[in-house]
């Protein structure tokens, strides 16, 4: 993936941190599906900052790219198993 390229490789780490929370928030069935997205960014931003002092616009980028990578993931993840099912 070539958005990989623009992460901080010390910020790879929270991309499964924030797929278990995604899972986690969505077993929970309390929140609507279509705000997972919104709350893993909010999220990302707020580790990223976290995770380092220096410029909060860095960390606001690279909290926006891993919440990004991870609901790419998940919606793939999602696709390929929809074909899987379409096939049998």
């Amino acid at each position: 993936m070539e958005i990989l390229n623009y992460i901080i490789e010390n910020r790879l780490i929270l991309i499964p941190v924030l797929y278990i929370i995604g899972e986690f928030i969505k077993k929970t069935k309390t929140i609507n599906n279509r705000w997972i997205p919104l709350i893993l960014m909010v999220i990302g931003v707020v580790f990223s900052i976290l995770m380092s002092g220096d410029k909060i616009i860095n960390n606001i980028i690279q909290g926006v790219l891993v919440s990004g990578v991870t609901v790419l993931g998940n919606q793939i993840i999602k696709q390929i198993e929809k074909d899987d099912e379409n096939e049998m």
